[in-house]
Formats: C-alpha cells, structure tokens, sequence
C-alpha cells in the first residue's frame, strides 16, 4: 500500500497494492493495521453506495457536531473528489485538495473529520463508496457552496447537476462559526 500524502495534513491518498492476471484483480480494500501505521486510526461505523450520473456534482457536505471522517473510493467510473479544511483556526482553513478516483486505479481517499468533501462524476457513470467514521446524523448536515470563489475549486465541470440542497448551500464565510468544526492541534 503506497500513502500519497496531499496538500491538506491529514488527506492522503491511499493506493493498495493490486494483483492481477487474465481472470481480473484482488486488492485489499482496507486493513485496520496498514491504514493505522499510515495515521488513519478512526474505526468505520457506517458505510455508503452511491450511483450517480456524468455531470453529478455532490458536496460540499460536512457533519457538525458529530463530524464524519470518509475513506472513498469508486467502483465503476470515475470521479473527480474533493475535500476541503472547514476546520476554525486550522493553518490551511478553506484550502482544498483534489484527486482523481477511478475504478482503473483503485485510490481511496482518506477526508478526516473536520473537512467538507465533495465529487463530481466525469464517466458516464459511477458507484461511489464511502466508509464512515460517524453515524449520518441529519440534524448535523450541513455544506458549503461547490462554486464558492472563495475557495476557488478548479472542478472540472462548469454547469453540473446538482441536488436542491446543493444549490441552497452557503458559501464558506457566511456560516456562523458555531457551525463549523474546530481545529484542534
């Protein structure tokens, strides 16, 4: 298992070592013990299935309180995954990084609680799988704008489809501080 780390302490890049031969591949899609010795000591509680279409934009959604640490990957397709540090007082606050996750190079990406993430599709379609480190709690949901200047996310598609929460979503400086995560060091 290679660990690429990103600009962002704590999202990192996992790609597993993958076997294959004429019949296919196998991969270990996680190991508690490997992903610890690589800094991800949360244990998962909740897993995730989604499939969306070429154009789908999802995020950028977050959890506050309660905040969910997510291992993605895609099983079909490709995406362009992004996650973003919300995290008051952090040294890279409103910074992000983006990784391209696709079922032909089997990366996970590890976003730690405390970041808002999000994913656009860029295959005609993807299954796209989340491994929870929190319960989804509905009274903590919460997300920021895709297209927040602010931010400024170099996504790569400019008219996405997106869901009536994400059109609503506000931008980054017109949350109240009281509901964001805190940066603790």
């Amino acid at each position: 298992m290679k660990v690429i780390q990103t600009s962002l302490p704590g999202a990192v890049v996992i790609e597993p070592q993958v076997f294959g031969d004429a019949r296919g591949f196998f991969y270990e899609s996680y190991n508690h013990a490997k992903y610890v010795d690589a800094g991800i000591t949360s244990t998962f509680v909740q897993s995730n299935v989604s499939r969306s279409s070429k154009g789908v934009l999802r995020g950028l959604h977050y959890q506050w309180p309660n905040p969910q640490g997510k291992l993605v990957s895609v099983l079909e397709g490709e995406v362009y995954d992004v996650a973003v540090d919300i995290r008051r007082g952090s040294p890279t606050f409103g910074q992000w990084a983006g990784v391209m996750l696709s079922a032909d190079n089997h990366r996970h990406f590890w976003i730690p609680e405390g970041f808002a993430h999000g994913f656009c599709v860029l295959s005609e379609h993807a299954t796209f799988t989340y491994q929870c480190s929190a319960l989804y709690d509905a009274k903590a949901d919460a997300s920021v704008r895709w297209d927040d200047a602010a931010l400024g996310i170099d996504w790569p598609v400019r008219a996405p489809q997106l869901s009536e929460k994400d059109l609503k979503a506000p931008l980054l400086a017109d949350i109240p501080a009281e509901r964001l995560p805190l940066f603790v060091a």
